[in-house]
């Protein structure tokens, strides 16, 4: 049966993920010259404003507005041109240190949190990704690429890509529309900044999925000059399904920028995704979804479910165990004091 599934992304100027790509600045400066920093680094932005909130306990020395500025401008919002400047933004920074109640069970190596994660694959493709969300992908990327090289000069930070992808049951047939959206200078009129899009980055990246029938969306308001965070708010952990599969497997709901790895939301959702792409990658089955249930201040899991959608080649309780016996899933620090979720192999 022929069905349609839609899936969007985003380019780093997104006023979201210019949120995340702060959040996770600040974290990286933290686990720096402090492995056991406790991180959850939150960001807003808006017109002019940086804020950047959460609980962080580390002992590394850490100067938040230089690092927010340096992520603002390595985006090149370094003009106000784009509506937001690196060396106009005002940025607040609004920190207090973990919580001890937290911290009690944390400390002692375990789960930094109760959480739901899921990790997803199958073998549409060659990043074992869900083709919508694989193909937006590239096309956000692709955008960024365009610009940085002024290739197409005329284009800003701030963007936006959605595919439909047409399926006959499981099997891709083709892309049935694409919606672009990218902040543009005011000197390029909206007929070229399309011919420039389809050709430069859409025909590029998907070349070999579209055809005659396509349904092409680029810029369909017309103008879009203001963007990023004067045109739109922005916070961490608001773009969760573009950073996982795109809407296609499920989603627990934790975001995972500004978090250190004791927070399973992350490490958790990582290490499931790691067991479903390897156990799709060696063949056992073309479609497969993890999810892991953890308790705060506990080592173990609470649960592990793996589902493979009825197209396991082998007995699903073998893959369980397959799992069970080589992945050791439980938060625990190793030996040099970082937060790890550890397999055995």
């Amino acid at each position: 049966m022929k069905h349609l599934i839609t899936s969007e992304s985003v380019t780093c100027g997104h006023p979201d993920k210019m949120c995340d790509q702060i959040s996770d600045a600040i974290l990286d400066a933290c686990l720096a010259s402090d492995p056991d920093s406790r991180v959850a680094c939150e960001c807003m932005t808006t017109t002019g404003t940086i804020i950047v909130s959460g609980e962080i306990t580390t002992k590394s020395w850490v100067n938040f507005q230089d690092i927010a500025r340096k992520v603002v401008r390595d985006i090149w919002y370094d003009s106000l041109e784009a509506g937001f400047s690196a060396d106009d933004v005002s940025v607040q920074i609004l920190i207090n240190s973990q919580s001890p109640d937290i911290a009690q069970g944390v400390d002692t190596g375990w789960a930094g949190d109760q959480w739901i994660m899921y990790g997803y694959a199958s073998n549409e493709n060659k990043a074992y990704m869900p083709t919508p969300i694989y193909l937006a992908h590239k096309l956000s990327k692709k955008l960024e690429e365009v610009r940085t090289s002024w290739t197409l000069p005329y284009l800003l930070p701030d963007g936006k890509t959605q595919v439909t992808c047409e399926y006959d049951d499981d099997k891709l047939v083709r892309v049935h529309t694409v919606v672009i959206s990218n902040q543009h200078r005011s000197s390029v009129n909206l007929e070229e900044l399309q011919a420039g899009i389809k050709k430069e980055v859409i025909e590029s990246e998907l070349w070999d999925l579209v055809d005659e029938n396509t349904i092409y969306h680029i810029n369909p308001t017309g103008k879009f000059e203001i963007g990023g965070p004067k045109g739109d708010c922005g916070l961490t952990g608001r773009k969760i399904i573009i950073d996982t599969y795109g809407g296609v497997g499920r989603h627990g709901g934790g975001a995972f920028s500004g978090k250190d790895p004791s927070k399973v939301d992350r490490s958790g959702a990582y290490i499931a995704r790691y067991l479903a792409k390897n156990i799709v990658a060696s063949g056992v089955c073309n479609r497969c979804e993890i999810q892991l249930g953890y308790a705060i201040g506990v080592v173990q899991p609470v649960s592990v479910y793996v589902d493979c959608f009825g197209t396991e080649k082998v007995e699903l309780s073998s893959i369980i165990k397959t799992v069970e016996d080589n992945f050791d899933l439980s938060q625990h620090m190793d030996i040099s004091g970082e937060m790890m979720l550890v397999g055995r192999s």
